[in-house]
């Protein structure tokens, strides 16, 4: 039975009628019109999905709505704005790191959580973070590049 919940999206309350078990990727993108968050695989297996929930990376196309209570949600639209881009935006689009662009939402994301954590991440502590990410067009070396190029600007 559908309930009403009010979540905090990108420093907003907003609220939704849904069911419970409900993925908030599904609220996000079809109740807020949030089109950062992807559907990718749907079993947490791409990244494409990624947000950050209290500032940890999290794979919203399997975390139920009623889990996240009033914890505060990011997405990328919450990074950044058309006038001033975040960092890590700045830097994708200084090294081409986007091909196809359907990764990046989830490629963001991470590096957010992991350059929050540790601001000056090694290349292997980049792409241990990256790992369960999926880029299906290969671009993998410009993404990292990407995350060094905005630890270095940050």
């Amino acid at each position: 039975m559908p309930q009403e919940f009010q979540l905090n999206v990108n420093g907003a309350s907003r609220r939704a009628y849904v069911e419970p078990d409900a993925p908030l990727l599904y609220i996000l993108r079809n109740d807020f019109e949030l089109s950062g968050p992807r559907f990718g695989c749907g079993l947490s297996q791409c990244g494409a999905c990624t947000v950050l929930i209290e500032g940890k990376a999290a794979r919203s196309c399997v975390t139920p709505v009623v889990s996240v209570g009033a914890a505060k949600i990011t997405t990328l639209e919450g990074l950044g704005s058309k006038d001033k881009l975040h960092p890590l935006q700045k830097a994708f689009i200084g090294e081409q790191a986007a091909q196809c662009g359907f990764c990046t939402n989830g490629m963001i994301m991470t590096a957010k959580a992991l350059l929050d954590k540790t601001p000056r991440p090694t290349e292997h502590q980049i792409r241990k973070a990256l790992a369960a990410n999926f880029c299906r067009c290969g671009t993998h070396n410009r993404i990292v590049r990407a995350i060094q190029r905005a630890s270095r600007e940050a």
